[in-house]
């Protein structure tokens, strides 16, 4: 179907603002299922709300693709224009009063991996349901321009490896936690009594946790500047498989520490340090955000918060290393047992 009608001058006092709001919508997320739930409305609404808008601007706006709806060229002209008259919009009609967590009603949009569920969220939550119930987050994988979806506000925050200075233009970051590498392997693997030797572990079969599908990782790298390379017997896209998968084979797993402290303990697996030729210095978990959302109040708050959750899970590590660093006292320092004072 195409509209012939042209739209030469917008009357704004006929026209219905919260159109907008829903191209917006439609242009950030090219999908009207996704762009209903983006905004709090009915498929069909939304739907209804691209048909009015096609005959208002004559323009299809959307078109089937292959790769799913695509925009138009006008389309995309409009993307960014409308993107920031209803941000400058939204900032002059908004209240400058305090945020109050106790009361607030906000849906974020926060980009990460399943480390950053594994690790992270769950202390977040416990955090969000006692200080801001009615806040509520949903967690997507970003894709492999994490800055455009800042940008773009298809994210509010991305929680991903990072290194100072590697930030895009117009996005802020702060580093959250350290964490370095580790290997895990069932409790009966031949190898898992043993210290680890560069030859054992490039001799051994692995599994990979590859997010993208692509061949290799920090530990192929590795291997290579030794001139060595080892067997991927098994490559997945998520944590969750994988230590289930070394539970019940004689594969060797390379994961982060805190992931591995996760899992460790109910599949009944051990914990390995990696040979140290390998050198595997570990990454800096960070959280990235678009400058346009730098000072607003919500957000401000949620960034705080999950910086102290990252701050919290940082001490509890420290002390659990330091308690196994420490020497255990011999049996002649232990304090004997209490004894009743003799009978008289």
């Amino acid at each position: 179907m195409s509209y012939i009608r042209s739209m030469n001058e917008v009357h704004l006092g006929a026209f219905d603002l919260n159109l907008l709001v829903t191209l917006d919508a439609l242009l950030a997320e090219r999908s009207v299922t996704r762009a209903a739930m983006r905004i709090g409305v009915t498929q069909s609404a939304a739907s209804h709300a691209l048909s009015r808008l096609r005959k208002l601007t004559g323009d299809e706006l959307l078109v089937r693709a292959r790769e799913g709806m695509v925009p138009t060229t006008r389309a995309e002209a409009m993307r960014l224009p409308l993107r920031r008259a209803l941000e400058g919009l939204t900032g002059t009609l908004s209240s400058p009063r305090a945020f109050d967590p106790k009361t607030a009603r906000l849906r974020a949009f926060v980009g990460g991996s399943d480390y950053t569920e594994l690790v992270l969220l769950p202390g977040i939550m416990a955090r969000l349901m006692r200080e801001a119930p009615g806040v509520e987050l949903r967690v997507l994988m970003p894709g492999q321009d994490p800055a455009s979806e800042l940008a773009s506000g298809k994210l509010d925050f991305v929680i991903m490896p990072s290194t100072p200075g590697d930030e895009a233009s117009g996005i802020r970051g702060r580093q959250l936690l350290r964490d370095r590498f580790v290997c895990i392997a069932r409790r009966a693997h031949p190898l898992a009594k043993k210290t680890l030797s560069i030859s054992s572990f490039a001799r051994a079969a692995h599994a990979l946790i590859s997010p993208w599908g692509m061949e290799g990782g920090y530990v192929d790298d590795a291997l290579a500047r030794l001139g060595l390379q080892r067997k991927v017997a098994v490559a997945v896209p998520h944590f969750l498989a994988a230590p289930h998968i070394i539970a019940s084979s004689d594969l060797l797993l390379t994961v982060p520490e805190r992931v591995a402290q996760v899992v460790a303990g109910p599949l009944n697996l051990a914990v390995l340090a990696p040979p140290q030729e390998l050198e595997l210095t570990g990454f800096t978990m960070s959280i990235l955000w678009h400058e346009r959302t730098h000072e607003d109040p919500a957000r401000r708050w949620l960034r705080d918060l999950i910086v102290a959750e990252a701050s919290e899970r940082s001490r509890a590590a420290t002390a659990v290393a330091a308690r196994l660093r420490a020497p255990k006292p011999s049996k002649a320092c232990l304090p004997k047992p209490w004894e009743p004072p003799p009978a008289r």
